[in-house]
């Protein structure tokens, strides 16, 4: 074969590119997101070029209207039929649009704003060197106890660098639950969990035990993250696509033009099963669900208390709509596979959470064991895999949201010399003390125990009625079980602040900005309306409820 016959092969062979067709891109659709990243970004040039005795004001008020205006644009999206008629996959098949992505992004950025708030706090600690200082280091590249920290604090120095980091989170979490190809999935894991580490490191008191937090936190994710990317490849290997649909239709066996190197692949089920399970327990890792929630404790104890409260609801919010949309988009058809793995995740978590949490005495570590117990719940409704199964786990999620940053909102305000006063006997006689905080916090813990007419009991209840209607009834029974061991510990708090002696040398309650009492405020305004009115938000979450392929 001559030289020239090859050449002649080589070029008919190869299609000649005339052009590139440039990437569709639906900014309208992806609205919100872009809004917040936009903001982050203006938040960075602000810390290069504004006045560090005005940064704080400036920083305050981009995030917030950043915050406000995305909100709109989900409200907008929403009105416009994008939830429901108009649901679509926009920006190349990388982000989808619909009624489950716009509800949870919208939940996403309502507790962002109640979070910056308690963010923005500045009247909680003493005044230092005549300066106002908030949650978070005076420098946070200084050595603890060191010189150059003292320096940072006389100058009255503030990390105001926690508003884009915030909103930088928030990006990553918008996109995390309208993530339609794992690519995308796995970038918006990236983009919202670097931030929280750094968040986690960068408390004003207690400042070594933040860092471990955040190392411990660090860690641990990056060897999530790893698992969830192994698991990406894997499917990618399977299916020969990183797109939801195109993966789930290799899986059900309906796709249409099948390659010979996909018909290899396809009948591998051991990269399927191995690749779904990777990247579940990634997901599971970002829940706190119980094989995988070694780091909740330390992390929420360890973090600023601001950011475990945005962590704790924000976080949760995006993980379980991933999670939501992998297993009911992407793994429909291994349904008989995950489940039963689901069950056994859910009981473990639900009793796990509550017993653990008995022997807690620490109300952050408490309230971190709670969360775990909460995790456990929730998975109750997306085992349902049913429309009632994901709208539950929507309300759910709205309502546990707020609670959680309330009640952690109500931790910052109970302080002794050192700081927040987070141990369990220190809490003794509050509500003798300061009886409005205390029966504050007992509204939450209640919510928490989920007591009729708070937001737990309706979204408890809903999610119980999906998990039953869904063939899980005896999850039902180990859920409600949980519950009651639960409420133990949470009634136990409330007999405390109600029922014992205040101790002479007991903590102080500082009286918070407007800032905090806002955040509270909404804690207990959202725990009593979807308490004693929820239908309008149950029927708002059963219309979100379809998921768009």
């Amino acid at each position: 074969m001559s030289a020239s016959a090859v050449h002649s092969l080589w070029t008919t062979a190869v299609e000649p590119i005339t052009k590139i067709d440039a990437p569709t891109f639906e900014y309208g659709q992806m609205a919100p997101t872009l809004i917040i990243v936009g903001a982050a970004i203006i938040g960075i040039l602000i810390e290069a070029f504004v006045p560090r005795k005005s940064r704080y004001y400036v920083q305050m008020f981009v995030s917030v209207v950043a915050l406000v205006a995305a909100f709109a644009a989900v409200v907008a999206l929403a009105a416009d039929g994008y939830g429901t008629t108009k649901a679509r996959i926009a920006a190349m098949g990388a982000i989808a649009v619909d009624g489950p992505a716009l509800f949870l992004q919208g939940t996403i950025l309502l507790a962002a704003l109640v979070g910056l708030f308690t963010f923005a706090e500045r009247r909680l600690d003493p005044v230092v060197h005549g300066n106002r200082v908030d949650s978070f280091a005076a420098q946070a590249a200084s050595v603890p106890g060191s010189e150059s920290e003292k320096a940072a604090v006389k100058a009255g120095f503030t990390t105001t660098e926690v508003f884009p980091l915030l909103l930088f989170a928030v990006a990553g979490m918008l996109i995390f639950p309208a993530a339609n190809d794992l690519l995308t999935l796995f970038v918006a894991l990236e983009v919202f969990s670097l931030p929280l580490y750094l968040l986690c490191a960068l408390a004003r008191r207690k400042r070594l035990m933040s860092q471990e937090a955040a190392v411990k936190y660090f860690l641990l994710g990056a060897f999530a993250s790893a698992f969830t990317l192994f698991g990406i490849a894997m499917l990618y290997g399977y299916a020969g696509s990183m797109s939801y649909a195109t993966i789930a239709q290799v899986v059900e066996g309906t796709v249409q033009d099948v390659n010979p190197a996909l018909a290899d692949t396809m009948g591998n089920d051991a990269l399927l099963l191995v690749g779904a399970a990777l990247l579940v327990m990634g997901l599971l890792f970002k829940v706190g669900a119980v094989p995988f929630h070694m780091w909740t404790p330390d992390v929420y104890q360890g973090a600023p208390t601001p950011v475990t409260g945005f962590m704790a609801a924000a976080t949760k919010v995006a993980a379980f709509g991933a999670l939501l949309r992998v297993l009911y988009v992407v793994l429909p058809g291994l349904r008989w596979d995950w489940r039963p793995v689901m069950w056994a995740v859910a009981i473990v978590t639900m009793l796990g959470g509550a017993i653990v949490a008995i022997t807690q005495t620490d109300i952050k570590r408490l309230l971190a064991y709670s969360s775990i117990a909460h995790a456990g719940f929730i998975l109750a409704g997306v085992i349902a895999t049913t429309p009632d199964g994901v709208s539950s786990v929507l309300f759910y999620l709205a309502a546990y949201s707020f609670v959680t940053i309330g009640a952690f909102a109500v931790v910052t305000l109970v302080r002794d010399a050192g700081g927040e006063a987070t141990h369990l006997s220190k809490w003794a006689g509050l509500g003798r003390r300061s009886p409005l905080v205390a029966a504050v916090f007992a509204v939450f813990l209640l919510a928490f125990a989920g007591i009729p007419l708070t937001s737990g009991f309706a979204g408890k209840f809903a999610v119980f009625k999906a998990a039953a209607e869904g063939g899980a009834a005896p999850l039902v029974v180990i859920g409600v079980i949980s519950s009651a061991i639960a409420a133990f510990f949470y009634i136990r708090v409330i007999v405390l602040m109600f029922f014992s002696e205040p101790r002479p040398e007991g903590p102080t309650v500082a009286v918070p900005s407007p800032l905090t009492i806002t955040a509270i405020g909404v804690g207990v305004a959202v725990t009593l309306v979807l308490g004693v009115a929820p239908q309008y938000f149950l029927d708002l979450a059963g219309q979100a409820g379809v998921f768009v392929r």
